[in-house]
């Protein structure tokens, strides 16, 4: 009994220990973020990870395609500071109108994206999403999460050690389902539109016009009204294509007068 007491206080202590101690401050937003993973340590988890997608998914045999791709994600590239970062601008060939970032600056880009871009602005869009993923750290802050989620699913099945096997079950299943709907998704919207921002910055920073970001949503929500994707908010890893416009709305005037400054 003092054993499995101790195990839960340990659980505890340890959860209360890594919420406190790991912190991170994104230096655009000023949002704090819990870290528990080293610039270094992210990067080298990215690259592993990059590697894997690149043996298991066709890249694009298209050198346009390809060159557009490393041409605009290099631009907006070098505006940006993202310590130990290893840039990498891969076109894989995928219908999926979608692109993704891993830790360390590597970034992938279906092709099924670019009629939606249309060109290098409509591009820089995506790319600079996905750049400031990146310098947000926001792959790291992802697993730290998800780390501190499953302590807490461990620290709720010790705690239901004495409870019959199905309140046991239930009682985990509903952890499952308030964290992934009260906490995971919304933290999830909430990152998607601070990319959203911080990649209006850069773009702007990096010679793209910004205003071409509201004209790439606009037409990525038609595309999504046509394919019928679109579902509640709240069991969306993403805000909606309207609320995305407005905020980027929003701040335009701030990335406009970035964009004025490139000349």
């Amino acid at each position: 009994m003092k054993a499995k007491l101790l195990s839960r206080q340990t659980l505890l202590v340890t959860l209360l220990a890594l919420t406190l101690a790991a912190c991170y401050t994104n230096p655009f937003t000023h949002r704090r973020e819990l870290m528990l993973f080293t610039p270094q340590e992210e990067a080298n988890l990215g690259l592993s990870a990059f590697n894997e997608v690149k043996q298991s998914t066709p890249i694009s045999t298209d050198s346009n395609q390809n060159s557009m791709v490393t041409r605009v994600g290099q631009r907006i590239s070098s505006v940006v500071n993202l310590p130990y970062a290893q840039w990498e601008f891969v076109a894989f060939q995928d219908q999926t109108p979608n692109a993704f970032c891993l830790p360390g600056g590597k970034v992938g880009v279906f092709t099924g994206i670019l009629p939606i871009t249309l060109d290098d602005n409509g591009l820089a869009t995506v790319v600079a999403h996905e750049v400031a993923h990146a310098v947000a750290r926001h792959g790291g802050e992802r697993m730290s999460h998800q780390l501190l989620v499953e302590l807490g699913g461990m620290s709720l099945a010790v705690a239901l050690q004495k409870k019959p096997q199905k309140t046991q079950e239930l009682a985990q299943l509903a952890y499952g389902i308030g964290t992934t709907v009260g906490h995971t998704l919304p933290h999830s919207r909430k990152t998607e539109l601070e990319a959203d921002y911080m990649g209006l910055l850069f773009m702007a920073k990096a010679g793209y016009d910004p205003r071409e970001a509201v004209n790439f949503w606009k037409r990525f929500k038609v595309w999504g009204d046509q394919q019928g994707t679109r579902m509640p908010e709240f069991l969306s890893t993403h805000p909606l294509n309207s609320k995305r416009i407005k905020e980027l709305e929003k701040h335009m005037p701030e990335a406009m007068q970035l964009f004025s400054k490139q000349g």
